[in-house]
């Protein structure tokens, strides 16, 4: 049986302007791997609600599960909730539970639940909350979908909230080979490897350092004898390299 598939929707112009750094694609994709859940596409999209609709529909039909990051905080351009209400053909307004939640964070804090801080209350009908430990303000699941927010903190939260949930897969088991030769220069000997392993996944990831050129070999699969026996050949094709 093929391990669940996974996409991930990245939303703010911050992020397609430069002025931030993604780190959450990073960080879904480790633990979606350990899960054995294939991150099999990610795309980034503007604060634009056209767009956002139009890519969640298309990965949401296309994928088990679909992890949006950013969008769901307190000011004008957070429009990542009314945006997936949209696609799914449902009303969003704040809810009890939601608003309930915000409410006892903010009594903790001693600042006040004003009218822009409930815009975290807002959560389209039929969504169940994702809990938040960092910051209070929840995410949720409709479907196939999991909203969460773009601070990596909270992020993280949020996918160590929802992963328990989902069915697993069977994870992937690596293993690499760093080679002080130019991609050039084995690419035939990779690709009879490749050949003779056709169940694997063998990536070649190519580097410079000090002017001189080299590469790190990384074997992946499920069967763990697999991996193990290409990298031995690997090993024997390139005995100079390092593990």
């Amino acid at each position: 049986m093929s391990n669940p598939t996974a996409a991930m929707l990245v939303i703010g112009d911050e992020i397609l302007s430069g002025r931030t750094r993604d780190a959450n694609m990073h960080y879904l994709a480790g633990q979606l791997c350990m899960r054995g859940i294939d991150l099999a596409e990610v795309r980034i999209v503007s604060d634009a609600h056209d767009k956002i609709v139009a890519s969640l529909n298309a990965l949401r039909a296309e994928y088990d599960h679909v992890f949006t990051s950013g969008g769901i905080g307190p000011t004008h351009d957070d429009i990542t909730a009314d945006a997936v209400a949209a696609a799914f053909g449902v009303n969003v307004d704040i809810r009890d539970d939601a608003r309930a939640i915000l409410a006892a964070h903010y009594q903790r804090t001693g600042l006040e639940l004003n009218a822009a801080r409930l815009r975290m209350a807002r959560i389209p009908d039929g969504a169940s909350l994702i809990e938040n430990p960092v910051s209070s303000a929840p995410g949720f699941t409709i479907g196939n979908v999991h909203v969460m927010a773009g601070v990596p903190a909270v992020f993280q939260a949020m996918v160590a909230s929802v992963l328990p949930l989902l069915t697993s897969g069977q994870a992937l088991y690596s293993q690499s080979l760093c080679i002080n030769r130019g991609e050039g220069e084995i690419a035939a000997d990779l690709s009879t490897l490749a050949a003779a392993y056709p169940e694997l996944s063998i990536g070649c990831y190519p580097f410079q350092r000090d002017g001189a050129y080299g590469a790190n070999v990384v074997v992946r699969g499920q069967a763990r004898a697999q991996v193990d026996a290409a990298m031995v050949r690997l090993s024997e094709l390139f005995p100079e390299a390092v593990a």
